[in-house]
């Protein structure tokens, strides 16, 4: 009997008794906020005992005040079994071999409904058994390297995810792809570009925004997308393969300095920024849009840089930020400091001591710009200039996070700050352009006239 009320206690189980409903039953309810229909599911552990949780048809979950219901009719029960069964993939002969590491992230969950949250539970042979498309386009191996949310990922992980896809490519793989959750995805591409220079195919980071258990789940398309790139496409760069418009039409292929997620939960969150994007992908093929790139050979040969000095920070300029921030910092250990300053590359004059003291003691600090688009310049005022004298090193276009990634890269690799310089700028596959194309910066504004026309063209 218990399971029939599992993890409800207090109000929200007297209520379902009362109505006679059970967990996992199809069910309409009535309330003083209105009607609500749906699958009644498991309570968290962590929840209260003054809400019933409801899965509604679109894939949200909904909670409901036990004080609002006033009728809740059962009218189906069939328990929901989320677990996909991993699925041996089948080989094909003549069909390119693609190898996805799995990471974790919201393209490997599904809904744990013990505790209410996504969780990484898809094993990439999982992926297999819910995309079946996958083996029309090639011959799949499998293997998960972590299973993590990406906030959790960081140089370690990047490290091995290097190596790993180094010793796939002299072994012979045809094309890498890897299963990454989406909030730190524009990190580890630009750390995997530092580390895996020059590689002979394709590496494609790949990820969803919505769990595999919803409806408007974005993980299968993506997958197929970034699946036929791996396996069929002349980039041979770290790429990140996600949605182009909201809609189920393209994906882009995004070079992993250039892109960033820009949104924190449209499918089509990933834009490429100062730039455009490499191509565009559908089921069908590919469409080129910029030709400066790494090309698909038949070698093995390429060179894996694994290397990462954690005391590397980055750091976000506000008005009124204090020195103690800086200080703390070199105090702490730490050998490399990127500030994501205002305009075209500034801080406040208070913080100018706190920079000096750095400098002093041999850190390492680089200047990116929090406009995201655009150059620094710190030599058209008077304040810039002063800080460069100061030690500050501007890094053109880079952008803050990519500057990170690529500082905690140098100084891994050596201590002398003037080697450190020469690999910070030196472009390595566009995290420093010439120049912003006229398309590397398009922000529309609503409201106005001619961009409301547009949007009625090619929003559907």
């Amino acid at each position: 009997m218990a399971e029939a009320f599992k993890g409800y206690q207090g109000r929200a189980l007297a209520i379902l008794k009362s109505f006679n409903v059970r967990v996992w039953s199809e069910v309409k309810i009535e309330s003083s906020r209105g009607g609500f229909s749906g699958i009644l599911l498991p309570r968290s552990e962590s929840d209260d005992d003054k809400h019933i949780v409801l899965k509604l048809a679109s894939g949200y979950n909904v909670g409901i005040a036990v004080e609002t219901i006033q009728n809740i009719e059962e009218h189906g029960y069939k328990e929901a079994h989320y677990k996909i069964p991993e699925k041996e993939f089948p080989f094909t002969e003549g069909r390119p071999s693609v190898k996805l590491f799995g990471t974790g992230g919201t393209i490997a969950s599904r809904l744990d409904y013990r505790t209410g949250a996504v969780i990484p539970a898809f094993s990439p042979g999982e992926l297999y058994g819910a995309v079946p498309e996958l083996a029309d386009i090639c011959n799949l191996s499998t293997e998960k390297l972590f299973a993590v949310f990406s906030e959790n990922m960081g140089p370690e992980q990047y490290k091995t995810l290097a190596i790993a896809i180094g010793e796939e490519i002299k072994k012979g793989i045809d094309g890498v792809v890897i299963g990454h959750g989406t909030d730190t995805m524009h990190h580890t591409a630009s750390a995997l570009a530092f580390m895996i220079q020059n590689p002979p195919v394709p590496i494609v980071m790949v990820g969803s925004q919505r769990s595999s258990d919803r409806p408007s789940s974005d993980a299968a398309l993506n997958l197929i997308h970034a699946t036929k790139t791996a396996a069929e496409s002349d980039i041979a760069e770290v790429m990140v393969c996600m949605y182009g418009p909201t809609s189920d039409k393209y994906g882009l292929l995004h070079r992993g300095t250039r892109v960033r997620k820009m949104h924190s939960s449209y499918r089509s969150t990933f834009r490429t920024v100062g730039d455009i994007p490499l191509a565009v992908v559908d089921k069908k093929g590919f469409k080129m849009l910029k030709d400066d790139y790494n090309r698909r050979r038949q070698d093995r040969s390429v060179k894996i840089l694994p290397y990462f000095e954690e005391k590397v920070a980055l750091v976000y300029y506000y008005p009124n930020m204090q020195p103690d921030i800086i200080d703390a910092l070199v105090d702490n250990g730490y050998r490399g400091i990127v500030i994501a300053g205002t305009g075209l590359g500034h801080v406040n004059k208070p913080v100018y001591p706190a920079i000096e003291r750095a400098t002093a003691k041999g850190v390492a600090i680089y200047m990116t710009v929090q406009t995201l688009w655009g150059f620094v310049h710190m030599f058209v005022y008077d304040t810039g200039r002063d800080l460069m004298q100061k030690g500050i090193v501007p890094t053109e276009n880079m952008l803050p996070e990519v500057a990170y990634t690529k500082l905690g890269w140098a100084l891994g690799q050596t201590d002398d700050l003037e080697k450190v310089r020469e690999l910070m700028l030196t472009p390595i596959r566009d995290d420093i352009t010439e120049r912003e194309p006229y398309n590397g910066y398009l922000v529309f504004q609503g409201g106005l006239d001619e961009v409301e026309e547009f949007i009625k063209k090619h929003h559907k």
